[in-house]
């Protein structure tokens, strides 16, 4: 008796694995119907259909004897990506799966003694990928930036060297106000030293200065662009405009010298550099004022100075109009300084040129 009832339990035992074997069969069998028909289904029945194959896994896996089977994960692989990708209603529901998939991939692998199962993996990883994707784009299209930056930053976990999500990243980044997180995907653009770094170099440049408002990261970044592209008037140009403002008239005259160099028919170029002796002189002239006028000798030798900056400056502002005569900043700059000389023709003249320029609404 007790021998009959062994083998009873003996073969059912057996009989239940051969069942849980057959649910990897019909995974299989599920799996390619789909892959003839997915194109054709509708959303429906391309979710139920895969659904019942990840079904199919469930109960394969849950069997002691054929959950140490490779491809009983494979196909899991395969079906729960295959829903992540395809679900596009149910965010939760496709990162769920995705998580499902992500789990069955590393439990096939480590099974696979035999690497059989790799077309499977590698079809279940490029699933994920494109899920994840497509999640960023309908992010991206309702305008959901914070979530497309996510989804963005998930795919560059799976690939660290695509230059393509890096530049989404940045620009989504941006799109959100999350600057710091723009400056940083553009620079991975940069190290990976695309065809267009000029143009990242410009985005990093504009961001740092514009809306972190750091102009001491930005001069730092102009100046690595430079070394990269020195005769870029954009960066020059950049370099230029953070010296005045700094009121460091020597590093402003040496970069515009540089940006006159590369276009020495721009009339700004010309304007701005008469401008660094101008705004010296006015600087000396506000100091000078500052003096006791009983100190006749300091004051007329400060007033020498103040004349002598100006002079300078003159010659730049006449390229100027060379360049372009009806140069308005130009014009009206000479006013005062004529004024200030007292030479009264040469204001009358200018002044005239000035007035007849159309006034701008």
């Amino acid at each position: 008796m007790k021998k009959l009832l062994l083998s009873i339990l003996i073969v059912g035992s057996a009989t239940l694995a051969n069942a849980q074997k057959s649910e990897v069969a019909e995974a299989k069998k599920k799996w390619d119907i789909y892959g003839i028909t997915a194109n054709k289904q509708a959303f429906d029945k391309s979710m139920t259909a895969l659904n019942s194959g990840l079904t199919n896994t469930d109960n394969a896996i849950a069997n002691e004897k054929s959950k140490i089977l490779p491809d009983a994960w494979s196909y899991r692989a395969l079906f729960a990506s295959a829903i992540a990708l395809t679900d596009s209603v149910d965010l939760a529901n496709s990162i769920a799966k995705q998580k499902i998939a992500e789990e069955a991939i590393e439990k096939a692998k480590s099974l696979d003694a035999k690497n059989s199962e790799k077309e499977n993996i590698d079809l279940a990883k490029i699933n994920i990928r494109n899920a994840i994707s497509a999640r960023a784009i309908r992010a991206y299209n309702k305008k959901d930036y914070k979530a497309a930056l996510s989804s963005f930053k998930e795919l560059l976990v799976l690939n660290p060297s695509d230059t393509s999500t890096y530049m989404n990243a940045g620009l989504v980044a941006k799109m959100d106000g999350n600057y710091e997180e723009s400056v940083k995907n553009f620079k991975k653009m940069i190290e990976f030293n695309v065809p267009d770094a000029k143009n990242y170099y410009a985005e990093i440049i504009g961001i740092t200065l514009t809306n972190l408002k750091d102009t001491t990261a930005g001069l730092g970044i102009i100046k690595e662009a430079l070394a990269k592209y020195p005769n870029e008037g954009d960066f020059i140009a950049a370099e230029t405009d953070i010296y005045i403002a700094k009121g460091d008239i020597a590093k402003s005259q040496e970069s515009l010298s540089k940006l006159i160099a590369t276009n020495p028919k721009n009339a700004l170029y010309q304007y701005l550099m008469g401008n660094t002796y101008f705004n010296k002189a006015l600087f000396v002239q506000k100091e000078r004022d500052k003096l006791d006028q009983k100190k006749v000798k300091e004051y007329n030798a400060e007033t020498a100075k103040v004349v002598a900056l100006i002079d300078q400056s003159i010659p730049f502002y006449k390229k100027a109009l060379e360049i372009d005569a009806n140069h308005a900043p130009t014009l009206d700059i000479l006013t005062k300084i004529y004024a200030f000389k007292g030479d009264t023709k040469s204001y009358d003249e200018i002044k005239k040129r000035l007035d007849a320029i159309p006034a701008k609404n």
